[in-house]
């Protein structure tokens, strides 16, 4: 124990990857206080004030393709989504409009789709009663703009997060759903003091530096700011400066500012789905993770993006199952008034 002390003592601050003390779970700081209800509560409704021109998360862009269309519900509304020759993106209702064929099992023929029941087709341009819906792809997310759902102002695109250069990042998408309303999910990722406790395998001294505690914060200081360590190992992690803000109402972004990776991003969306046969709210969880680095060797990183990203997704997906389990319990309690 004393050698490994001095090897940490003699460690170069300067590298990325830094030595963690052997440090009991139970043991580490407590964090319970600064978790103040009415911060996050606070900043969720900061967050529910900013305009999303109606627009949602409909999916990962790698999803929808020209072979086959993509189907999802977003609220009561049945979606679906296919690529034409050129790549371009089109979103539109999902039941045909002759006698409600699930159009996600139609066939793409000529940008058209045909209906599997009866043979309509039904394209980009859309016919009476059927009529495409505008849709965006950012080149790692598709959104599509539901007015009626959104219920705000329109806008012609949405509000993408700023993210590193496609030229010199890796993206991952993962998507999950949780019985809960996006408020939960947004909730989850207001609430950074969890990190440590909750995620012990991923997270280590993670310490909140700044988070605002006003009902009413000038937009350039809505945010948290947080020192912590992504755990590589048990023993080894990598300290970085994140901030924590939402650009929109259902939207959170984690940007690493200071530290490896820094100007790296992930996106937490949360898109509401139809209930379940329960009766109860689902929302989906689609959460894009950015990754960017400015050493050489990353550049190799890039090269092998497709197998890189497996590994990306599950290191999401264990986050957001546990997570889950947090938004679920958060929007069971309230269900219940409690």
């Amino acid at each position: 124990m004393v050698a490994l002390d001095a090897l940490r003592n003699r460690w170069p601050k300067n590298l990325p990857l830094q030595p963690l003390p052997s440090e009991a779970w139970a043991k580490q700081k407590p964090t319970w206080k600064g978790a103040n209800p009415q911060v996050i509560e606070s900043a969720l409704k900061r967050a529910k004030t900013r305009p999303s021109g109606n627009w949602f998360v409909f999916a990962a862009s790698r999803d929808i393709g020209t072979k086959e269309p993509f189907g999802r519900n977003i609220g009561t509304t049945e979606l679906v989504a296919w690529r034409d020759e050129t790549g371009g993106i089109h979103i539109a209702p999902g039941a045909c409009p002759h006698l409600g064929a699930p159009l996600d099992k139609a066939k793409i023929e000529c940008d058209t789709l045909i209906c599997l029941w009866h043979g309509m087709p039904l394209g980009p341009k859309g016919r009476p009663g059927w009529r495409p819906l505008p849709a965006f792809d950012d080149g790692i997310l598709v959104w599509v703009r539901l007015d009626e759902l959104g219920g705000e102002e329109p806008t012609p695109v949405p509000v993408v997060p700023i993210r590193p250069p496609s030229s010199t990042s890796v993206d991952a998408v993962v998507t999950l759903t949780g019985i809960c309303e996006p408020d939960d999910v947004v909730a989850n990722r207001l609430d950074p003091w969890h990190g440590a406790w909750f995620h012990p395998y991923s997270f280590a001294r993670l310490k909140v530096i700044e988070a605002p505690t006003d009902i009413d914060v000038p937009d350039e200081d809505d945010r948290f700011l947080v020192d912590v360590t992504f755990r590589v190992s048990r023993g080894i992690g990598v300290p970085v400066r994140a901030e924590f803000v939402c650009p929109g109402p259902r939207t959170i972004v984690m940007r690493i500012l200071e530290g490896e990776g820094a100007g790296s991003v992930v996106e937490t969306h949360a898109t509401p789905m139809a209930p379940g046969p329960d009766g109860k709210p689902r929302t989906a969880v689609i959460e894009a993770t950015v990754a960017s680095s400015d050493r050489p060797g990353f550049r190799f990183a890039r090269k092998v993006a497709p197998l890189i990203r497996p590994a990306m997704g599950w290191t999401a997906a264990r986050l957001w199952k546990d997570d889950l389990d947090y938004a679920e319990r958060r929007y069971d309690l309230r269900s219940r008034g409690l």
